[in-house]
């Protein structure tokens, strides 16, 4: 199934369906060539990154995930399951609690915190918690559902 198929699949709800408390995931786990395509897509070659050896030597003691690349995803479970179809995305707090690994597979968890129906906007929680369980990027998203 090529990209344009796969945006048939996008989850689409109504504004008045959407209420807090719900709640979507998304599950990826990052691999070598994520990270090598979000360097070439943006420019980012910082050697923590790309470099084994430059990355032995730093605090993480090897390479690690560029910390938007981890947070992107956060992109995709607002734009494709929740509130999926016809959502604008306005803004996003974040925080970076703890770095991201090659071949850890992370969960993105978005929940309805807060509705203002005047104009149709949405107030989620955005987090990404890695294979443990521990929050990795910590967030705050205000959308708004188009219908």
């Amino acid at each position: 199934m090529n990209i344009y198929e796969k945006s048939k699949n996008v989850v689409e709800k109504l504004y008045a369906d959407i209420h807090v408390g719900d709640k979507a995931e998304f599950v990826r786990k990052i691999e070598d060539q994520d990270i090598v395509a979000f360097a070439e897509l943006t420019g980012d070659v910082n050697p923590i990154h790309l470099n084994d050896e430059f990355a032995k030597t730093t605090f993480f003691k090897g390479r690690i995930a560029h910390g938007m690349l981890t947070a992107s995803y956060i992109s995709t479970i607002l734009g494709t399951q929740l509130p999926g179809t016809n959502t604008i995305y306005l803004s996003q707090n974040l925080k970076f609690k703890a770095p991201v690994k090659i071949g850890d597979t992370i969960t993105v968890v978005a929940e309805v915190v807060e509705k203002r129906d005047d104009k149709k906007l949405i107030k989620l929680q955005t987090n990404v918690l890695n294979g443990s369980g521990k929050v990795v990027v910590e967030g705050e998203a205000m959308v708004m559902k188009m219908e």
